[in-house]
Formats: C-alpha cells, structure tokens, sequence
C-alpha cells in the first residue's frame, strides 16, 4: 500500500524507530498577505464544491503552495503527484501529494527533498501519519543521494486546517497550532522555505 497505509504516526514511530513530541513550532511567525492572484483564485474555488480530496487539493491546496513556489522560485522547485520510492517492502513508496526540492526549477525531482504536503479530505490523524511517513522517506532518499538535509519539515491539510510537522535526527515535532488563516499558512511556508537559505 505505501505512504498511505499509515494511518497513526504512532506506528511510523514504533516502525522505523522514531520519537514525537507536541511543540509550537511557529511561534511569532510573520504573516505574509496573499497576493491578488491567490485571493481570486481562491474566492473563485468557492464558488464550486468541495466534494473529495481531489478537488480541495487541485482548487485550495495547490494554489496556496504555488504562491510559496513562485516567491522562491529562484531556490526550489515545487512537484505534485511524484512518486518518492525508496523502500518499497516498509511501505515507504507511492505518490505524494506536493513536495519542494531545494535546487531551481527543475522537471524532475531531485534531492535534496526539503519539504512535503499531504492533502486528506477529512481524516487529518491519517494525512499526519502519511506525511510522516513521507517526511522519513524524503530522508532516506535524500541520504541515499548524498544530500543530507538534518531537517525536513512536512504538512497534513484538508484545505481549511493546516498541521505541520519537523523532521530533526530521530524526533518529529508535531505544532500544536492548527493552522486556518491564509496569511498564517504563508508566514509558516516562507519561514520554512527561508530556513534552508540562510
């Protein structure tokens, strides 16, 4: 099944060896305002259902995270839908959702993998577990490039929440804010992105 049959982080954890704790991550973060762009994009997305996953993730989702994309793109690059194989017998395989590298626009994925978002519809402990699990993946695949990145930072959403998730050594820290303001969402995205170009 991959990615998606963690549905616990507990069981990422308890699998690969890991530890978690419950912090606030993004203490004091500066807002950033969405440009005009992202806010009619999304007032246009609300003029339609949001039925699945599929839609929230094509119509809010994607948008939001192309507004970090274009803001940095002279430092990453921004995929949806690759697939990230890199142990297929623990379930770590399969397709994520949207996922930044650190290198310039590029078309294809390439370590080191610096950040992940995992779109759930509506199970958000399920979208933590798989972008745990993804987040852990990243790192091996950015170990087995020779790109080792101490820190991979991860998002679980369902277009409205937003929960984020640090990857340092053996520990996730998982915020104890759930995110919903727009301009909040892109504060903790800039200051992710900004982090690795210091």
């Amino acid at each position: 099944m991959g990615y998606s049959s963690f549905k616990k982080i507990k069981t990422v954890v308890k699998k690969f060896n890991l530890d978690v704790e419950m912090v606030n991550l993004f203490e004091d973060t500066p807002r950033v305002e969405p440009s005009a762009w992202l806010r009619e994009s999304l007032r246009r997305a609300d003029l339609t259902p949001q039925t699945n996953e599929k839609t929230k993730a094509e119509r809010i989702i994607s948008p939001i995270l192309l507004e970090v994309a274009v803001a940095f793109s002279a430092n990453i690059s921004f995929f949806s839908g690759e697939a990230i194989d890199v142990r297929p017998e623990d379930d770590l395989s399969g397709e994520c959702d949207f996922v930044f590298t650190l290198q310039a626009r590029k078309p294809y994925i390439e370590a080191p993998i610096i950040s992940l978002a995992e779109a759930k519809d509506e199970d958000m402990e399920w979208g933590i577990a798989q972008c745990a699990a993804q987040m852990y993946g990243a790192h091996l695949y950015n170990e087995a490039e020779g790109k080792n990145i101490p820190v991979i930072y991860g998002c679980a959403t369902d277009g409205i929440e937003w929960r984020f998730l640090k990857l340092e050594k053996q520990l996730y820290s998982l915020d104890t804010k759930v995110f919903t303001e727009i301009s909040e969402i892109l504060g903790v995205w800039h200051r992710i992105i900004t982090s690795y170009l210091v």
